[in-house]
């Protein structure tokens, strides 16, 4: 059912200014209208977070594990009216938004596993050595507990991966910290489905209904006051460089600070090696205008950049690229807000002095459509100019002629932060990457061999983050199960009596998990 709702724990309420979705497809306005959360009710909100803080954060793994498993069902029970809303407000086709709730249900379950498990918890135990000489050691036992409540920014092109349940959503939960999230105006229907779902999984698990609440609205002033409130210990953020950093502004200037885990800019640069370059350039053409358009280039890992040495083989790269791209349809744009801004940058790359224009995709007869563009240029004017490296959300891309390898190398080393980076290579080719891949160690989040960077595995080695302004934290990532670590903290208990510690550093190991005992790891039994 969808109605317009905010939910304050498991409570549906309307509030009195409004607001509508759009079907960016057709320039449409949905029904019904959303409420516009109010001041009050995020203050409300964070206040039942905070008082369901000490009890969530002490469930038992398994009480904690079978909630997200919970949550992923009730998402799956909703059938296809989650995916016809979810095109309607995204303009994005079926098979992708199938695939996305896959991948949402998929990012529950796997952190319903590692909560099982346990290892996140990274509980050590020094047993105290009273007899040490010269002094002796007192018992040390140290393990990571959750921060508190969390606040998660639904995003704008994943309306199922990283929104309402999102990676960031499923990580805080699996963590133990309450989540209070601020639904992306943009597809508010899909968000309030989805927000159901999860408030019925609390109250099925029997847990204070704090654990989850779901503001709806539009106004920036709405998540000023949720990263402002000072009941909330962190923020995940997946969106613009503008937005993520007003939320870190926001959230240093308050009187304890917190950490904004934003991910927020990136071009992900593809670098081409000779050899490779030779070998398949035509193919290659084709393949990255693929990557380049696919969703309306609509993915923070869209390949907006192209690092190969000039010639005729970079030439036939190019002519293949622009051959694809002239022939590809456009696609609509997730909002008329994203295709504006999409249409200024193309524009903006046109009108350099010191850019070309290969290609431009087919134009569309609706509203709210992406024809592709793919620009050149050469280092030296790429290196001039930084404007030439901003990203241009959609499908744009620049191709930058490089005289040779070591010219390639100062390009990368003089880009900004970003989450991937990827090596076009043949064996040949083997020495050139050697010396680039520890310069783009230094830039990026992840390094791709023989791949395009569109598309992230959720999965435990995955890392989706990078050196700002890729994210706010290049420690960090949003994908994968490290995400979990964002929302822990280590505290260590020295000395305390058996019935004063938290569960997971009694002595007899009662919930079976790794732990590190005298520097030797131990139990793993569940």
């Amino acid at each position: 059912m969808i109605d317009g709702a905010l939910l304050i724990g498991g409570e549906a309420r309307q509030a009195p200014d409004r607001f509508t979705a759009v079907n960016p497809a057709t320039g449409e306005t949905l029904t019904p209208d959303f409420s516009s959360t109010g001041a009050d009710a995020v203050a409300e909100a964070c206040a039942l977070a905070e008082a369901a803080f000490p009890l969530y954060a002490g469930t038992d793994l398994e009480t904690r594990a079978a909630f997200l498993e919970a949550i992923a069902d009730n998402i799956v029970a909703i059938g296809d009216d989650l995916i016809v809303r979810a095109m309607a407000e995204s303009g994005l086709p079926r098979a992708r938004l199938e695939g996305e709730r896959g991948r949402t249900v998929g990012q529950l379950k796997l952190f319903a596993g590692v909560v099982r498990q346990g290892d996140f918890l990274d509980a050590t135990i020094d047993p105290a050595m009273p007899e040490r000489a010269p002094l002796p050691r007192p018992d040390l036992r140290r393990i990571n507990l959750a921060i508190g409540p969390v606040a998660v920014f639904g995003a704008s092109n994943f309306p199922l991966a990283f929104s309402v349940a999102g990676g960031d959503t499923a990580s805080a939960l699996a963590a133990g910290c309450p989540v209070v999230v601020k639904g992306h105006p943009a597809h508010p229907g899909t968000g309030e489905l989805v927000a159901r779902a999860i408030a019925a999984a609390v109250a099925a698990a029997g847990l204070p209904a704090g654990v989850f609440s779901y503001l709806p609205g539009e106004t920036n002033a709405l998540g000023g006051a949720l990263v402002a409130d000072p009941r909330i210990q962190a923020v995940g953020f997946t969106g613009s460089r503008g937005g993520g950093l007003a939320l870190v502004k926001i959230a240093a200037q308050r009187d304890v600070p917190i950490p904004v885990y934003a991910e927020m800019s990136s071009i992900n640069p593809v670098v081409i090696l000779p050899a490779a370059l030779a070998a398949r350039g035509e193919a290659l053409g084709k393949e990255f205008v693929g990557s380049l358009t696919m969703g309306a280039g609509q993915f923070c890992t869209n390949p907006g950049l192209v690092l190969a040495i000039d010639g005729p083989d970079l030439d036939a790269f190019v002519a293949a690229a622009a051959a694809a791209l002239t022939d590809s349809a456009p696609a609509t744009m997730l909002s008329p807000g994203i295709h504006a801004s999409f249409e200024q940058g193309v524009d903006a790359l046109a009108s350099h002095a010191s850019v070309r224009t290969v290609a431009r995709g087919k134009v569309g007869e609706g509203v709210n459509q992406a024809v592709g563009a793919v620009f050149e240029t050469d280092a030296q004017a790429f290196l001039a100019d930084v404007a030439l490296s901003h990203e241009v959300f959609g499908s744009s891309s620049v191709i930058v002629r490089c005289r040779d390898v070591a010219e390639v190398a100062t390009v990368i080393a003089g880009l900004e932060g970003q989450l991937t980076a990827t090596i076009q290579m043949d064996p040949a080719d083997e020495a050139d990457a050697a010396r680039l891949v520890p310069v783009l160690a230094r830039r990026v989040g992840r390094i791709l061999a023989n791949g395009w960077p569109t598309g992230v595995e959720v999965a435990p080695a995955m890392v989706h983050g990078g050196p700002f302004p890729a994210t706010s934290d290049g420690r960090t990532t949003s994908v994968g199960t490290l995400a979990i670590a964002r929302f822990l903290r280590p505290v260590c208990f020295q000395n305390l009596a058996p019935a004063l510690l938290p569960a997971g550093l009694d002595d007899g190991n009662a919930w079976g998990i790794t732990r590190r005992l005298d520097g030797k790891r131990e139990g793993g039994a569940r």
